[in-house]
């Protein structure tokens, strides 16, 4: 709330501006003059009306016949020399007019992120609403240091106006548009979170009611559960028989909670794969309590830790699936965010934050070490942070990993690499688990 008053303009860049601005007319205004002399007064600063006032002979005809024709030449000539002088002229108002233009496009886009707040064109509608700000009620400035309120809106979003129109197009009360994937695309492409809508989200035909708990946690939902117009598959058991195939998916089988998701951390083979138990045990009975699985795919992980009375919320994308929906119907606790989005917690106050496959290489290293910040940010001291099945080339790991997670400070509980055997060998792939801790000091 303190940084809202970053947003209004100061009053010395104004008129900084504003004299800026003066200087610049009245240095045009003095060109245009300099320019218009130049043009009469240049090539042309020999003439002379003498030249072309006729000398009268009263008493010699053939002398006034010769100077009468003299003069008419004369006169001739100036007269193509007025249209040179004139088409020079519209050219200098065609140029001075270019470059007034040009000026005004500049100021424009100078004032732009001031004076339109980094928009590109004018808002309308229920985008123009959402954005804000809304003034407070009398009486609640005294608490929160402001007389305005902007509603959260992803700065990115700026970039993308005519995508974020269109998606904030729509009757006010009435059905969202089926428009899921749009969103998604449009929070990938950073403007997260999106604005709030005033539509009801198209609900599913002919609903049933969950399974209790805690027989939801292993239960395939109804397909009833949800609508199902933004996937390729239109049943759960499409979902589950994906992994039969060849095609390329996001958590390929992890719909079917009947696989291997039904064994997925309950052993641990001393190397790659850890055991929920095993990693519980490092903590005195009882501590780890709440935590966050991030890109947790179905929720399985929340699932199997909720077994073991600890609340996990799961992040997660609709990628090739509804992954959110899925999650929830299992009675767990979905967040739709990316995985570039700020972790919605304050700090210190996880006690343990899980990720298998999400967090490795194919995020650029820049991007990666802010996350992994971010993850020490929302730990608390003698949190756990189990790091599970990240992968990378060979080259990479000592030098670029080891060195990034040493210049974060974690505690290494446990650390064990290597080769990424689902792939071959042929690539030099490996995968790195552990088991990490964030210092009590």
């Amino acid at each position: 709330m303190g940084g809202m008053d970053d947003y209004h303009r100061k009053p010395s860049q104004q008129q900084s501006c504003s004299f800026r601005n003066k200087l610049m007319i009245i240095l045009l205004v003095l060109s245009t003059n300099i320019l218009t002399v130049y043009l009469f007064a240049g090539p042309s600063s020999d003439f002379k009306w003498s030249n072309y006032t006729p000398k009268l002979h009263f008493f010699n005809s053939e002398t006034l016949l010769l100077e009468l024709n003299s003069t008419q030449a004369k006169l001739s000539a100036s007269q193509t020399e007025m249209a040179d002088l004139r088409r020079r002229l519209m050219t200098s108002n065609s140029l001075l007019e270019t470059l007034l233009t040009e000026i005004g496009k500049a100021q424009k886009e100078k004032a732009l992120p001031e004076e339109s707040d980094g928009w590109q064109r004018e808002l309308t509608g229920e985008l123009k609403l959402v954005v804000g700000p809304h003034k407070l009620p009398l009486g609640f400035t005294s608490n929160l240091g402001t007389d305005e309120i902007y509603p959260t809106l992803g700065t990115a979003c700026r970039r993308y106006q005519e995508e974020l129109m269109h998606y904030m197009s729509y009757q006010v009360g009435g059905e969202c548009p089926a428009d899921d994937v749009f969103a998604q695309h449009l929070m990938l492409k950073g403007c997260e979170p999106l604005p709030r809508r005033r539509c009801h989200p198209k609900s599913p035909i002919g609903y049933v009611e969950p399974s209790p708990f805690p027989a939801s946690l292993w239960t395939i939902p109804q397909d009833t559960s949800i609508t199902w117009d933004a996937y390729t598959c239109k049943n759960y058991q499409c979902l589950v028989d994906r992994n039969k195939d060849k095609g390329s998916y996001d958590c390929k089988d992890c719909f079917d909670l009947n696989g291997r998701e039904k064994t997925r951390w309950m052993y641990d083979n001393g190397e790659l794969d850890y055991g929920i138990e095993n990693v519980l045990k490092t903590k005195p009975p009882g501590t780890i309590r709440i935590g966050l699985d991030i890109g947790g795919g179905s929720g399985t992980f929340a699932a199997r830790m909720r077994e073991h009375k600890v609340t996990i919320v799961t992040t997660t994308m609709n990628f090739d699936g509804p992954f959110n929906s899925f999650i929830a119907s299992r009675g767990l606790v979905p967040l739709h965010i990316s995985v570039a989005h700020r972790l919605p917690f304050f700090e210190s106050t996880l006690d343990i934050v899980h990720s298998m496959h999400v967090l490795s290489n194919w995020i650029p290293d820049v991007m990666l070490e802010f996350a992994l910040y971010d993850i020490y940010r929302v730990l608390r001291p003698g949190g756990l942070f189990w790091l599970d099945h990240f992968f990378c080339i060979g080259e990479q790991l000592n030098s670029t990993y080891v060195p990034m997670f040493d210049r974060i400070g974690f505690k290494k509980l446990r650390w064990n690499a290597g080769r990424k055997l689902d792939r071959g060998f042929d690539k030099n792939e490996w995968y790195l688990s552990a088991l990490l801790e964030k210092p009590m000091t």
